[in-house]
């Protein structure tokens, strides 16, 4: 479990901070109210993050903060006030920031710092710059906030990066480049992808306000004029990668089914066009599988919405364990879904169809601890021998329809 040392003090804060950080957050937490506690502590173990005071009964004058940069953990300060001449000497060592320690709002922000660089280590950076010295300055500020960053000299090397490297989430990009300058490059970037896939900032020196209002017409997030200072490079990452997670969270429930997790139905028949047209190109063959829950007026009937949604939520597990990663899942109505399986004939359709209605019918679920339910499914699915998706979809439901007549726990295949 990863761990984070706070270095304070004042006993009843510092106890506060690791009272906070813990009911929010999975880390092991210690307290050093001493540089000399301390390096006990960083000899001992290696540290997520560390918090630390100025200010110390044996390192009055933040010697602390050299002594962890040097044992090479990331720190935040912790002080109680930084006048301007102190504040500009610390943001040229390493460290990530500085948090007055004045109230619980200051605790709560330390939380969501830590927050925020756990969410980094998620994203993808890269960095567009023709000077070697900048692209190494801004992959350290950035690495020191987690991201993983790739760094390139122009436009057209990001083009081939970002080719490569789909999971990129955001772009820093200059202007003046050989090659292919900031505009260009922004440009061609949004032709492939919008501003919920990459955010893209530029970063110039221009001084032209027509260069800076061109760039966020083609499609930047933002803008940062160089010289720019740590914090606020910081701040305008940090704050570019959030609106870009909040998006995804917004665009992923409308897409999912606020019980299984599966596609809705919606999403589900945009996917299988796009789909469908690929394969029109490629000439791959797939199948359509309808699948439904067995008996499920009978559970709802012996045990209400509750049952009927755990074993909603069981099938959906279950379908989705047991089917290749590529293919296309989701949940159609309470008891019913659809899958799609990419790249099968009749054999290997059959194969995967059985291991589903074979592990549906072997699980259990636990209602309490003297109910157990189980459930089985009925498929009908068709091949992909079909002109339309609809017509796929209409040949499977009539499988479906046919493998109800034969009774529970049924696969019908055409």
């Amino acid at each position: 479990m990863n761990r984070i040392l706070i270095v304070e003090d004042n006993k009843t804060l510092a106890k506060l901070i690791a009272k906070k950080i813990k009911s929010e957050l999975e880390f092991e937490v210690d307290i050093a109210f001493s540089l000399s506690e301390a390096k006990l502590f960083l000899k001992r173990y290696k540290y997520f993050l560390t918090l630390v005071d100025l200010n110390l009964p044996d390192a009055p004058n933040g010697e602390i903060v050299d002594y962890v940069l040097k044992t090479d953990n990331r720190a935040i300060i912790l002080s109680a006030s930084v006048d301007k001449e102190l504040r500009k000497q610390l943001l040229q060592k390493n460290i990530i920031g500085y948090i007055n320690k004045n109230g619980v709002n200051d605790i709560n922000y330390a939380v969501n710092i830590i927050k925020r660089l756990q969410k980094n280590q998620n994203h993808k950076i890269l960095v567009v710059d023709s000077s070697m010295i900048v692209r190494k300055y801004m992959k350290e500020l950035l690495e020191n906030l987690l991201f993983k960053v790739i760094t390139v000299a122009h436009g057209e090397e990001a083009i081939n990066i970002l080719k490569s490297n789909p999971d990129i989430s955001l772009i820093l990009t200059d202007y003046k480049m050989p090659v292919m300058n900031g505009l260009e490059l922004t440009s061609a970037i949004r032709k492939t992808h919008n501003k919920n896939d990459i955010s893209i900032i530029a970063i110039s020196s221009s001084e032209d306000d027509y260069i800076n209002a061109q760039f966020l017409k083609e499609g930047a997030n933002d803008y940062i004029k160089k010289p720019f200072s740590k914090e606020e490079f910081s701040c305008r990452i940090n704050n570019a990668i959030e609106a870009l997670e909040n998006i995804h969270i917004v665009t992923n429930h409308s897409k999912r089914d606020y019980l299984t997790g599966l596609y809705n139905r919606r999403y589900f028949f945009e996917v299988t066009n796009d789909y469908m047209a690929q394969t029109q190109e490629s000439g791959e063959k797939f199948t359509v599988a309808i699948i439904t829950i067995d008996g499920f007026s009978a559970i709802t009937n012996a045990g209400g919405s509750e049952k009927i949604n755990k074993v909603a939520i069981d099938a959906s597990e279950v379908l989705r364990a047991n089917i290749n990663h590529h293919d296309i899942l989701a949940k159609l109505n309470i008891d019913e879904f659809c899958v799609v399986l990419k790249n099968t004939n009749y054999d290997s359709a059959i194969n995967i169809l059985e291991r589903l209605r074979r592990k549906a019918s072997s699980s259990s679920i636990h209602i309490s601890d003297d109910q157990v339910v189980k459930y089985t499914i009925s498929i009908g699915a068709a091949l992909s021998k079909y002109d339309t998706f609809d017509e796929i979809l209409e040949q499977a439901d009539m499988m479906l329809y046919n493998a109800k007549l034969k009774g529970t726990n049924q696969i019908m295949l055409t």
